[in-house]
């Protein structure tokens, strides 16, 4: 047999092999129809050299998308439970401010709820104009809209959404302070409209607790929470 004359058959077969799998696929009940077929067909194994019949083919597949099924299952149940607690979480930070009385007070509950709550023991409430009530201390720190040390911040104001990750060294020094070294990842967050209230910075020793690809949808909500606290809150002490 010359090549032309194996290339020909070749063709021949795969037109075949369409043929029948179009028949097949208008005529779906052929099988029940010769059901002697299907305990007669034989199939590879597709985890071994053996073959196996038709229905056990079928079946194997069948268990394999059952079980995909499964782990998808299972990883929406764990996604929906941890919404749960996120949304638990900024239901009790918003109860805080409602009952807060004064800016000073919001600040506290914030800092509580941040702490108590979501675990953040480093977080920095940056807040930028003059806010005389506020006693600056480590978690509560003003600047002017001038201070220089906001321009590594530019980029982040401008986009106006949570970023988290790797802070740039400045940046965790500045926040930070005495303990930037111990910050593997952060979670900057303005607050108002493009930061113009401000961050919150959330940081964790942990490098992957922040991680870019995470969802930042809760800590829009809460820059909202904060924001609008700051805005609207009473000056006191």
């Amino acid at each position: 047999m010359t090549t032309r004359d194996a290339r020909g058959a070749l063709a021949a077969m795969e037109t075949e092999d369409e043929t029948i799998a179009a028949y097949l696929q208008h005529h779906l009940d052929f099988f029940e129809r010769h059901q002697s077929l299907l305990t007669r067909l034989r199939v590879p194994h597709v985890r071994g050299g053996s073959t196996v019949s038709l229905i056990e083919r079928q079946v194997a597949v069948l268990r394999d998308k059952n079980a995909a099924l499964e782990r998808k299952l299972a990883e929406l149940v764990r996604a929906a439970r941890a919404t749960d607690v996120i949304t638990d979480k900024l239901h009790r930070l918003t109860r805080r401010l409602m009952r807060a009385r004064s800016r000073v007070e919001a600040v506290v509950q914030v800092e509580a709820c941040l702490r108590e709550d979501f675990d953040a023991l480093h977080s920095v409430l940056l807040l930028i104009g003059e806010y005389p009530d506020l006693t600056p201390h480590r978690c509560v720190r003003t600047l002017r809209a001038n201070d220089s040390n906001l321009k590594s911040f530019e980029t982040l104001f401008a986009n106006g959404k949570p970023r988290c990750g790797q802070p740039r060294d400045s940046q965790r020094d500045f926040l930070f302070g005495a303990q930037s070294k111990d910050i593997g990842s952060v979670a900057l967050v303005p607050l108002g409209n493009k930061g113009s209230l401000g961050l919150l910075a959330l940081g964790s020793t942990d490098r992957d607790r922040f991680h870019p690809g995470m969802s930042t949808d809760f800590l829009a909500r809460m820059a909202d929470l904060v924001s609008d606290s700051l805005t609207h809150s009473p000056p006191g002490r």
